[in-house]
């Protein structure tokens, strides 16, 4: 008797759980954002996990969400990017409702999103681009932005290489 109240607490422990998720509605700034990031990693035809990684992370550190609830966005936003035919579905709210720091923001995530796994295709650098001038950014600052997430990501880059040859240094 034990076990079955005990089963029927979890059970319904689970489904309150569940209730309180977040739902995110397509209409949600939340999905335009993660739907722009969703376009820019599938740019090249080729969706890579370090870039859907950066994506989660970008996305749990804007939003201040946790990485579960960050993964369930970015699936929203895929389900309905796939639905949609232009980024301007997602660009003109984002673009009339945020003031222009916050856009230079996403166009920041998306360009560490595409060096994420270090190769930037054409593709994925036109896109940004497209994104970028829809958002109402100016080119310099787009170029600006772009130049300065590679810097990041090169300096990275030369950092992860140097830990790794410290360990070998180090054994005998």
């Amino acid at each position: 008797m034990d076990a079955m109240l005990n089963a029927l607490r979890r059970l319904f422990a689970d489904l309150i759980a569940r209730e309180t998720l977040p739902v995110f509605a397509e209409d949600d700034p939340r999905v335009a954002v993660a739907a722009l990031m969703c376009h820019v990693i599938a740019a090249d035809g080729v969706v890579r996990p370090t870039e859907r990684e950066r994506m989660v992370a970008e996305l749990a550190q804007r939003y201040r969400l946790s990485d579960d609830d960050a993964r369930d966005l970015a699936e929203a936003a895929r389900r309905v990017e796939l639905e949609s035919a232009t980024v301007q579905r997602f660009t003109a709210g984002l673009e009339r409702g945020l003031p222009l720091a916050e856009r230079r923001e996403i166009v920041t995530a998306l360009w560490k999103i595409v060096f994420a796994d270090g190769v930037v295709h054409e593709f994925e650098d036109a896109v940004v681009g497209r994104i970028a001038d829809l958002l109402g950014l100016e080119p310099h600052d787009r170029t600006a932005l772009r130049k300065t997430v590679e810097a990041e990501s090169e300096e990275a880059a030369i950092r992860a290489a140097e830990a790794a040859v410290e360990p070998a240094r180090a054994t005998p």
